[in-house]
């Protein structure tokens, strides 16, 4: 019938991106989203080589899987960097399905959407970092918190490995940890690592999520942040250092204090409005002062200086 929808009307249609091609990677078809999401019209497109079209210089090792898993007739989905016609990168999930004919591969179906527009919205409201993963720990998605929390930009990490983060001693137990992780679906308990941030190495609390198998996601999820054991301990460590910081100001005060009661017959309070008279005068910190009493340094302060006694609490 005439008012039959076309198998090119149903492909044009679709909301993805779909891209055909013949076994060696020619295009031979290129819908309108495919023309929304790569930039390219289905006229410069078509006849050109898909891998040299749309996929990255970073993504360019995924080509070869996908097609050793096609040759055994397997179809395969994942996600990794693709590349805009303005040479703009980012990450994709793909599915791709061989077109057979008496078991020989005839051509490739591509269906292609923006990963981060599909995840975006599971991901980015989080405080934590998040990182989406492929199996093999390839970063294909990176969201905004990856920069505040650690100095990373989103755009060099797409593409790279998540080990390359990690310092040497711990890549080895964060690998045993992610082949578990790709093997069994679902959440892991968190591991702490040592990961390179603000150029140096910080201790950040890794979880993970196997969600390989659903097709929103299709890889897995890893959210980092400051571990909060680590930074619990540093705090505390702070607050010691600023207890012994200030017995020891306290201690230094009292000498210098019990020094000039002992010289000059003055009371404690004489004392400190002395030092801190000697401070003002000499544009120095009372401690400053104190400390050179105890180190025996003469103090000189001039008649009128300490004449009102104020209090040790200054």
């Amino acid at each position: 019938m005439d008012d039959d929808i076309t198998a090119a009307e149903q492909l044009a249609a679709i909301g993805q991106a779909v891209i055909t091609t013949d076994p060696a990677g020619v295009i031979v078809y290129w819908n309108a989203a495919a023309e929304r999401l790569y930039g390219w019209t289905a006229h410069e497109a078509i006849g050109q080589d898909v891998a040299e079209v749309t996929v990255s210089e970073v993504g360019q090792d995924v080509g070869t899987e996908i097609m050793a898993a096609l040759r055994d007739g397997v179809a395969w989905s994942g996600g990794f960097p693709v590349r805009r016609k303005d040479g703009s990168t980012f990450p994709a999930l793909v599915t791709d399905a061989g077109v057979y004919r008496d078991g020989r591969l005839m051509g490739i179906v591509g269906v292609s959407t923006n990963l981060g527009s599909a995840i975006r919205p599971l991901l980015e409201r989080s405080t934590d970092a998040a990182l989406l993963l492929r199996h093999d720990a390839v970063v294909t998605y990176a969201s905004p918190a990856v920069e505040m929390l650690f100095g990373w930009e989103q755009d060099t990490l797409v593409g790279t490995s998540v080990v390359d983060l990690l310092h040497d001693d711990d890549r080895p137990a964060l690998g045993q940890l992610l082949e578990d992780v790709v093997a069994h679906p679902g959440s892991h308990p968190p591991a702490e690592v040592r990961v390179r941030a603000f150029d140096d190495w910080r201790w950040a609390e890794a979880s993970f999520t196997n969600l390989l198998d659903d097709p929103t996601v299709r890889g897995v999820v890893c959210h980092l942040r400051p571990s909060p054991t680590r930074v619990a301990m540093e705090l505390a460590e702070l607050r010691v250092r600023q207890l012994e910081t200030a017995l020891q100001t306290r201690l230094v005060i009292e000498l210098a204090k019990g020094f000039l009661v002992g010289r000059d017959g003055v009371t404690p309070d004489e004392a400190f409005c002395l030092l801190r008279a000697y401070a003002r005068s000499h544009h120095l910190s009372v401690h400053d002062v104190c400390r050179r009493v105890v180190d025996g340094e003469p103090l000189i302060v001039p008649p009128d200086a300490a004449a009102a006694p104020g209090t040790e609490g200054s």
